[in-house]
């Protein structure tokens, strides 16, 4: 294996999804930087990126999805855990569910406490908005004019108006904008769209901009090391196929590989505590203990019915019929069940008031979903996700090899914390109390495993056999002070020079929802302080 070139730009960016794309666009707009963008996966330019319906394919398939497994959960009784993550352009954007959502305005004013000074939910709004064009109309929350498509359903199935008026007979709150000024309450999301086809941070943010000289996108780009020489950062080590090459970069060097691949990246340079590097035979180059830990995530169960609704997706002789014309009118208007996200709708709500934001999420689904989508039912029925929004379990990424085409070894300790299966437990027995609202009598049929189970006791057993993520990973790479923060309030590792992690890993504490609307704000902020320190960089060596 031979290093064939070198190659140097002003900033070598690590991961081209949601932060990454957003980051190359916004650094690239200076048209004296140059920027190279290197990703492991490959172009999104495929049917199943662009229609939303055929995210199952990559939910299943490893072809852009990373498919990483955890090690077994003591909470989960001894299952592994899956999580897939988009190993893609666009990144997990290009493979998600393309709800936009993000989260409460507390979340952020928490961060901010924590120390991380202009992470506060007035501080962040304006990135929000700075990314986002929004088809329902611009207000005091939103904005149009930017790269990022937010749309309503397009084709919305008969399921969503009959979880909505369960909701509505159980006095449950409805809302029509979940980022606005109040988050608690029932009602259809919005995706990241546009024409019905998915909208991902590829399209966004690369697409419009991949003819500029000074932008360099690489696929198929597997990052072996970050390049150190005296505490700097100068550059990436990556391989495509059996070759290395070295990408050197004048600025700075930005992580943006997510809460898994970020921090196995630092790692393998020998940045983290030495009790995760020696046993793999890598030097420590930087004692940072905090590298990996404080993984935790949405832990997430599922309620499923079987059901006869027409419009569900499913498998049956006049489903698979239907299946053809519903193609056909994709490829014509753009509309019908192929432009659907699976979940269409759903809600945040309280099991204790006293918290400070809704404590639950829900997504209402028009299909059953079982292990991920990889197990398959015949029929058409429904589904409903209910998950922890604010866990208090944490787990943590460490190595499981000195390869870095290995997977990383992920342990987020699912309900290790008591709180969170209690909290799961009363958000199930919510969930069953609007499955069995009267709105559904006319459509319900059996349930799935213990989804309507009326004891304590089965409830929790369920959970811990079929509970599991609801893919958003967050934490791994600590924004704030003190001996487990990595990066500092304006994402800078710690102790050293000229290299910075700007993705989910850096959530102090998961945002209340998805994560991929807060990591794409993450980055837009993130792209203005690069370019303010770089300016004041430029100053300080102009005086001198």
């Amino acid at each position: 294996m031979t290093d064939n070139k070198v190659d140097t730009y002003d900033y070598v960016i690590v991961g081209a999804g949601s932060a990454g794309c957003t980051l190359a666009n916004r650094l690239s707009e200076d048209p004296n930087v140059t920027v190279c963008l290197l990703e492991a996966g490959k172009t999104h330019k495929h049917w199943s990126v662009r229609i939303p319906a055929m995210s199952l394919v990559n939910m299943v398939l490893k072809t852009r999805n990373y498919g990483f497994e955890t090690v077994p959960q003591k909470g989960l009784k001894g299952r592994k855990g899956y999580q897939p993550r988009g190993k893609v352009l666009g990144g997990s954007s290009s493979t998600n569910a393309m709800i936009y959502i993000r989260g409460h305005k507390s979340d952020y004013d928490n961060w901010a406490a924590l120390g991380n000074k202009g992470w506060s939910y007035k501080d962040v709004l304006p990135y929000f908005k700075k990314s986002q064009n929004r088809e329902a109309g611009a207000n005091d929350f939103h904005a149009q004019g930017g790269p990022l498509n937010v749309a309503p359903i397009k084709s919305p199935g008969s399921i969503n108006d009959i979880f909505l008026e369960a909701c509505r007979q159980l006095q449950l709150p409805k809302t029509d904008d979940f980022n606005g000024d109040t988050q608690e309450g029932v009602g259809m999301y919005e995706v990241t769209q546009k024409d019905g086809e998915r909208w991902s941070t590829a399209r966004a943010f690369l697409d419009p901009v991949m003819d500029r000289p000074n932008l360099t996108v690489k696929t198929g780009a597997l990052t072996e090391k970050i390049l150190i020489e005296f505490g700097f950062a100068t550059g990436v080590r990556y391989k495509t196929g059996k070759t290395s090459h070295s990408a050197m970069a004048r600025r700075e060097v930005i992580l943006s590989a997510g809460a898994f691949n970020s921090p196995q990246i630092l790692l393998l340079s020998g940045i983290g505590a030495k009790e995760k590097l020696a046993p793999h035979g890598i030097a420590q180059v930087h004692e940072l203990p905090g590298v990996g830990e404080n993984l935790h995530d949405h832990i997430d169960q599922v309620l499923s019915y079987d059901a006869k609704i027409k419009d569900n997706i499913g498998f049956s002789i006049m489903g698979g019929l239907r299946m053809i014309g519903e193609a056909l009118k994709f490829n014509k208007k753009r509309e019908g069940v192929f432009t659907t996200n699976y979940a269409e709708s759903g809600g945040f709500l309280y099991i204790d008031r006293s918290e400070l934001a809704p404590d639950i999420q829900l997504h209402m689904v028009r299909a059953v979903v079982d292990d991920h989508g990889r197990k398959l039912h015949w029929g058409h029925g429904y589904s409903c996700h209910v998950c922890v929004l604010r866990p208090k379990s944490r787990g943590r990424v460490a190595l499981n090899s000195s390869n870095p085409a290995d997977a990383p070894m992920i342990d987020p300790a699912f309900l290790e914390d008591d709180r969170d299966m209690e909290l799961l437990v009363k958000g199930v027995k919510l969930t069953q109390e609007i499955m069995r609202a009267p709105a559904f009598d006319k459509v319900r049929g059996k349930p799935f495993y213990d989804s309507d189970s009326h004891e304590d006791k089965a409830i929790r057993e369920d959970i811990r056999k079929r509970a599991d993520t609801v893919y958003h990973p967050v934490g791994t790479y600590m924004m704030g002070q003190g001996e487990m923060a990595v990066v500092d309030e304006r994402l800078r590792v710690h102790g050293m020079k000229s290299l910075r992690v700007v993705d989910a890993s850096i959530m102090p504490q998961v945002n209340s929802g998805n994560t991929n609307a807060p990591t794409i704000m993450i980055a837009e902020k993130a792209a203005d302080m690069i370019k303010e320190d770089a300016a004041n960089s430029d100053h300080i060596q102009a005086a001198e």
